[in-house]
């Protein structure tokens, strides 16, 4: 990560954004702007690793700064931050190529944190977010399961593909994992690997719900 993107209008959080970002990834170059024109401007001039978007901008909405990001980087990561946690800013923010979303009223080192968790390939998403797409896609992640296993049978998992598949859907990272087995992350890769092959899921989402179904976790 060497170039970030703030948008947010207010001064003070625009600068704690700022410090957010360069906590994370302490080399990191931060340009801040305050409006929507201004962001999509700089989305179509210049290049950015990260950019960090409020939804509520004074002249129109973030998600179009999201939607421009996603057009002319795709290989950018765009994370929302935002006070919102509702389905009408939530869904429309992630189908315009968010790549995360937080809320802002987290404490500095806990956003930090999430946005590390990028390094290891997963999206940065506060706790009552990730619950709530989890929720949203459940119904129908539900019945597909349900119909797999209907014509299919019950998928069986090894002890150990039990025990990591728990640990995928409480959150903890591949390298977290390897080191509480004692295991090499290359080892606990391919267990994963095999489980979502015998699950049929593609994501730690997809997997979370499968692990709560078996009473692993808590859904």
């Amino acid at each position: 990560m060497k170039h970030a993107l703030v948008v947010e209008d207010l001064p003070d959080i625009r600068s704690w954004l700022g410090d957010v970002a360069r906590a994370a990834f302490p080399e990191l170059a931060v340009r801040s702007v305050a409006r929507r024109d201004e962001a999509l401007a700089c989305v179509a001039t210049d290049s950015f690793d990260l950019a960090l978007i409020d939804l509520g901008l004074p002249d129109g909405s973030g998600i179009d700064v999201v939607a421009a990001l996603r057009r002319h980087q795709p290989q950018s990561f765009g994370v929302v931050v935002t006070i919102y946690d509702d389905d009408d800013h939530l869904f429309p923010a992630l189908q315009a190529g968010a790549f995360g979303y937080l809320l802002k009223e987290q404490p500095q080192d806990t956003l930090v944190a999430q946005l590390l968790r990028m390094t290891q390939g997963e999206p940065p998403l506060s706790p009552p977010i990730a619950r709530r797409v989890l929720a949203h896609f459940a119904s129908a992640t539900q019945r597909r399961s349900d119909l797999v296993r209907q014509l299919e049978g019950e998928v069986s998992l090894t002890e150990r593909e039990t025990e990591v598949l728990q640990r995928v859907a409480k959150g903890y990272t591949l390298p977290e994992i390897a080191q509480q087995f004692g295991l090499s992350r290359h080892t606990i890769a391919d267990h994963i690997k095999q489980v979502y092959r015998k699950l049929n899921v593609s994501s730690r989402a997809e997997a979370a719900l499968e692990a709560a179904r078996r009473g692993l976790v808590k859904p």
